[in-house]
């Protein structure tokens, strides 16, 4: 099963690096569609748009990995104060239950990015760029999701609960 877990994680690490770097297109994009409009009274037709074209995949490639990474944000109240035992049980509760998430998502998103390609559907904006495309990225994402969430509540359970408890304290 490790290669498994690792097929997964490394793939969701590669996309968290795409993702990272669509930052690096944004920022220019948005530089650009700044001084065009108040330097020279000139805004764009494409830059705010296209900068929001590529935010939504920007956030959704990232969550599988910083899942991995337990980048999200945790409420523990209770898990705090909770034996190590419990603990486990409850974080392999939560991989589960965002496993759960993300393949209703990812079955409810599917048909609505193959209506969207067979349309061939545009922003209807005044650039109008296909985004059809974009549609895809959700049910992939949410599939990753799916795939890391079970791999971090395998890793959950193969994991001694006193070992956990000491991998989550600093």
């Amino acid at each position: 099963m490790t290669p498994l877990f690792n097929f997964v994680t490394g793939l969701n690490r590669i996309l968290f690096g795409i993702a990272a770097i669509a930052i690096f297109a944004v920022v220019p994009m948005l530089l650009y569609e700044v001084v065009a409009r108040y330097a020279f009274n000139a805004p764009t037709v494409w830059a705010m748009e296209a900068s929001t074209l590529l935010f939504g995949p920007h956030f959704m490639l990232a969550g599988p990995y910083l899942l991995h990474l337990r980048g999200h944000v945790a409420v523990d109240i209770v898990s705090e104060r909770a034996s190590p035992r419990t603990r486990q049980v409850l974080e392999i509760f939560g991989f589960l239950v965002i496993a759960v998430f993300a393949a209703v998502l990812g079955w409810v998103s599917w048909p609505l990015a193959v209506n969207a390609f067979q349309l061939g559907e545009t922003s209807f904006s005044a650039w109008n760029p296909p985004i059809w495309w974009i549609k895809f990225i959700v049910p992939f994402a949410f599939l990753m999701l799916f795939a890391q969430a079970l791999v971090e509540a395998a890793m959950a359970l193969r994991t001694p609960p006193a070992a956990a408890a000491k991998e989550a304290r600093p």
